[in-house]
C-alpha cells in the first residue's frame, strides 16, 4: 500500500512553522528544499572558495510531508486551514510514494553532533567519534530529539555552558526522546525527572535512560508528575503550547530556579516574552537558524 506525499510551497518563515506542526498532526517525516532547486534560479546556501557567502535561507521552500494514507494527509491538512498556519490549499499537492526502508532512509540523515565541544550526541546506529569524551547514545525511536534540530541544540548548550549542574533538580517537559534529560544527568544534575503526553517518548526516554545508565528519578505522563519545584524546567516544544502552559511551567520553577524555553521562532520571542510576563523576565539565550531560546530566573 503507497504512502502519501504532501508537498507545500512555503516561505522560508511558514515552511519552519508547517514542518513543526505536520509533525504533530501526524506526518511520519517532514522535509524542506529549494523549490527551484535544478534550475537556474537555485539558491546555494554554502559558500564556495572565494565567493562572498550566501543567503542563510531559502526564499522558496517546498515542504514534504509523507503520511501512512491519503486520510491522513487530508486530515493534517485540514488541520493546518482551521488553525491558520494555512490559508488555503493553493500550491499543495499530493501524490502516491511507494514503499521504501524508512527507518534506514530516516536514519542515513543523523549523524552525530557536538554540543560546545563538551558533550557528544551519537545516534544508536554511528560509532562514536574518536575525540568525543562524553557521549550520549540515543535511539529516538518515534519521539522527537535527535540533537540536530536547532531548538534541540540551543537547550543542549545551554545546559552545558551552565554546567556542572552538581545537585540541581532539573524537569525536561516534553521530553521526546529524552536528550535533555540524559545530559542534564550526565552535567551533574541529582534530580531529573521527564514528562511527555506521548506515551512512545516516554518509552524512548526509559530506554535511552537506560542504555546511557542515567538514572532518572522518573519519566511519566505529565498528569503523574507529583506536586514538586526544579531548579531549572527546561521545555522544549513549540509555541502555541508554551503560551497555554505559561502558568504551570512557572510554578514548577523553585525560587531562584531557571526557567528554559524553546521551540520558538525568532519572530515569536517578543510574544513569548510579553505572555511570560507575569511569571518571569524571560530574555533570549540565543538564536540558530531562525530559532530562538528563551531563559529567566524566577523569583518565585
Amino acid at each position: 500500500m503507497p504512502y502519501r506525499e504532501v508537498l507545500i510551497a512555503a516561505g522560508h518563515e511558514l515552511a519552519l512553522e508547517l514542518s513543526d506542526m505536520l509533525l504533530e498532526l501526524g506526518a511520519l517525516s517532514v522535509d524542506v528544499e529549494d523549490r527551484l532547486a535544478g534550475s537556474a534560479q537555485e539558491q546555494a546556501l554554502f559558500a564556495e572558495p572565494d565567493m562572498p557567502a550566501p543567503e542563510q535561507a531559502w526564499t522558496d521552500n517546498l515542504v514534504r510531508a509523507l503520511f501512512p494514507d491519503e486520510s491522513a494527509a487530508d486530515a493534517a491538512l485540514l488541520g493546518l486551514l482551521s488553525s491558520g498556519a494555512l490559508p488555503d490549499v493553493q500550491g499543495v499537492r499530493q501524490r502516491d510514494v511507494a514503499e521504501q526502508d524508512w527507518v534506514r532512509l530516516t536514519q542515513s540523515q543523523f549523524q552525530p553532533v557536538s554540543i560546545e565541544q563538551r558533550l557528544w550526541i551519537v545516534p544508536s546506529w554511528h560509532e562514536a567519534p574518536p575525540q568525543a569524551r562524553e557521549v550520549i547514545r540515543l535511539d529516538p525511536g518515534l519521539a522527537f530529539g535527535t540533537g540536530t534540530h536547532p531548538t534541540t541544540r540551543l537547550c543542549l548548550s545551554w545546559l552545558v555552558r551552565h554546567a556542572p549542574l552538581d545537585g540541581l533538580r532539573v524537569l525536561d517537559y516534553g521530553c521526546g526522546s529524552g536528550i535533555l534529560a540524559l545530559a542534564a544527568g550526565r552535567l551533574g544534575a541529582r534530580d531529573v525527572s521527564a514528562v511527555d503526553i506521548d506515551d512512545a517518548a516516554i518509552q524512548a526516554t526509559r530506554a535511552n535512560a537506560q542504555a546511557n545508565a542515567v538514572d532518572l528519578r522518573r519519566a511519566c505522563h505529565v498528569d503523574e508528575l507529583p506536586a514538586q519545584r526544579f531548579d531549572i524546567v527546561l521545555a522544549n516544544i513549540l509555541a502555541s503550547p508554551l503560551r497555554i502552559l505559561a502558568p504551570l511551567l512557572a510554578a514548577r520553577v523553585a525560587p531562584g530556579g531557571r526557567l528554559v524555553l524553546s521551540g520558538i521562532l525568532t519572530r515569536q520571542a517578543e510574544e513569548m516574552i510579553q505572555v511570560y510576563a507575569a511569571y518571569a523576565r524571560l530574555e533570549p539565550w540565543a538564536e540558530m537558524d531562525g530559532w530562538v531560546c528563551l531563559a529567566a530566573a524566577v523569583d518565585g
